[in-house]
C-alpha cells in the first residue's frame, strides 16, 4: 500500500506544478481584456514558466540522484509557491509578472525531475506502465484544474485571485510531500558501484527524447490555443470554453492510464508510442480541416485532439527511466523534461505569431506534420526474418 501513497503524492505534486506551468493559457482572454496585451505578448507570458523550467531541470535531476526525491520536491514546490505569491500580489506590469513566472517555473522543475523517479523506484517493471500512466495524468489534470479555475477566478478576482490560487495549491502539496513522502530504497550494490553512462554508445535515449519533444508540438498547439480558438471562431465565452477543455484534459488523463496499462500488457513502451503518434497526426490534421471550415464538429475534434495528443507522455517517461536505470534516472528524466519543456516554451509564442499572421488552421497543419516526424524516429524494435524467411530471428531498432 505504501507505494500507492507515494504514487498519489507524486501525482499530486506534479498536478500542482502543471497547473501553474501550463495554466497561463487559460488567462489569455483576461490578459488581453484587462492588461490590453496582444496574442503574441500573451504567448510570451505563457512561455515564461516553461522557460524557467528548462533552465533548471537537469540540475534538479542531478540533485534527486544525489539527495533523494522528498527533499528536492518539497523544497522546489515550496519555492514555486513563494514566487507565485509574489507574482499574484506584488508584480506590476508584464515584465515583473514574466520574470516571477520564470522563477516559479525553475523552482517547479524539481517536481518534473524527481516525482517520476519517485514513482519508478517504488514500482516493479510489470506495474510501471500503469503507475507512470497514472502519474502522467498530472499534466492533463493540472491543465484541467487550471481550465476550470482560472477563467472564473480571474473574472471575479482578477489576476491576483487566479495566480494566488496556484500559489496556495503548491504550498499545500509541498507540506504534504515533506511530511509523508519517502525515497525508494536502493540496493547496496547500486549505492556502492558507479553506474555506466546510458548515453554512451547508443542513440536510443536521444531518439526517445527527440520524438517525445516533437510530440509536445501537437499537444500544446491544441491545448494552448483551444480556448481562444473557441472564443474567436465559435463565439464561446471563456468560462464555457474552459469547461469544455477541462473535459478534454480529463479524457487525456484517462487515456494515459489506459495506454500505460496497455504497455504493461504487451511488454513494450515504444511501439504503442509510435502507433499513437501516427493517430495523433491524423486527428490533428482533421482538427486543422475543421478549423479552416468551422462547423459543429470543431469543438468535438478539439476535445479529441487534446485527449489523444496527451496519451503518449507516460510511455516516453517510462521508457526513458527504464533505459537509464535507477542511478541515472533523475538526470535522464531531467534531460527528457528539458527537451519537452523547451519545446513547450517555444510553441506558444511561435504558434501565436503564425496564427496571428495567417489563421488557426496552418498552425494545426504544422503540428500534424511534426507528429508524423516524431512517429518516424521513435526507436521501435522490429523482427528480422531468418535466412529461410520462415521465422523471425534477432531484432533491430527501426
Amino acid at each position: 500500500m505504501r507505494r500507492w501513497l507515494m504514487l498519489a503524492l507524486g501525482t499530486a505534486a506534479q498536478t500542482a506544478a502543471c497547473a501553474f506551468v501550463y495554466g497561463i493559457p487559460y488567462l489569455a482572454d483576461t490578459l488581453r481584456r484587462q492588461e490590453h496585451l496582444s496574442l503574441t505578448q500573451v504567448g510570451l507570458l505563457v512561455a515564461a514558466p516553461t522557460t524557467g523550467l528548462v533552465l533548471a531541470l537537469y540540475l534538479w535531476g542531478a540533485a534527486a540522484d544525489r539527495w533523494g526525491e522528498r527533499v528536492v520536491i518539497a523544497c522546489g514546490l515550496g519555492l514555486a509557491a513563494g514566487a507565485l505569491a509574489l507574482a499574484a500580489w506584488f508584480a506590476h506590469g508584464m515584465l515583473a509578472l514574466g520574470l516571477l513566472l520564470v522563477v516559479a517555473g525553475a523552482a517547479g522543475a524539481s517536481v518534473y525531475s524527481a516525482s517520476g523517479r519517485l514513482v519508478m523506484g517504488w514500482f516493479a517493471a510489470h506495474e510501471r506502465g500503469l503507475a507512470m500512466g497514472i502519474r502522467q495524468t498530472s499534466t492533463p489534470l493540472g491543465m484541467g484544474v487550471a481550465a476550470l479555475a482560472m477563467p472564473p477566478l480571474s473574472d471575479a478576482h482578477g489576476l491576483p485571485g487566479a495566480i494566488g490560487f496556484l500559489a496556495a495549491a503548491c504550498g499545500v502539496i509541498a507540506v504534504l510531500i515533506a511530511l509523508f513522502a519517502a525515497d525508494p530504497a536502493r540496493t547496496a550494490k547500486a549505492a556502492a558501484e558507479p553506474a555506466p553512462n546510458p548515453y554512451r554508445g547508443s542513440r536510443v535515449l536521444w531518439r526517445i527524447h527527440g520524438s517525445a519533444a516533437l510530440l509536445v508540438v501537437p499537444q500544446f498547439t491544441a491545448g494552448a490555443f483551444a480556448l481562444v480558438l473557441l472564443v474567436d471562431v465559435r463565439g464561446w465565452s471563456s468560462v464555457h470554453a474552459g469547461q469544455l477543455i477541462a473535459v478534454a484534459q480529463g479524457l487525456g488523463a484517462v487515456a494515459r492510464i489506459l495506454v500505460g496499462r496497455w504497455s504493461d500488457a504487451v511488454g513494450e513502451r515504444l511501439r504503442p508510442m509510435r502507433q499513437l503518434a501516427a493517430v495523433t497526426a491524423a486527428v490533428i490534421g482533421a482538427t486543422a480541416l475543421a478549423t479552416a471550415f468551422p462547423s459543429p464538429l470543431t469543438p468535438v475534434l478539439l476535445v479529441v485532439a487534446i485527449a489523444i495528443s496527451a496519451s503518449t507522455n507516460g510511455l516516453s517517461f517510462t521508457s526513458t527511466a527504464e533505459r537509464a536505470g535507477p542511478a541515472w534516472s533523475g538526470r535522464a528524466l531531467g534531460v527528457h523534461n528539458t527537451g519537452q519543456n523547451l519545446t513547450a516554451a517555444v510553441v506558444p509564442p511561435a504558434m501565436a505569431a503564425l496564427i496571428s499572421a495567417t489563421a488557426y488552421w496552418p498552425g494545426f497543419v504544422l503540428a500534424a506534420a511534426i507528429a508524423c516526424v516524431s512517429a518516424a524516429i521513435i526507436p521501435v524494435r522490429r523482427p528480422v526474418a531468418a535466412p529461410d524467411g520462415r521465422e523471425p530471428g534477432r531484432t533491430i531498432r527501426a
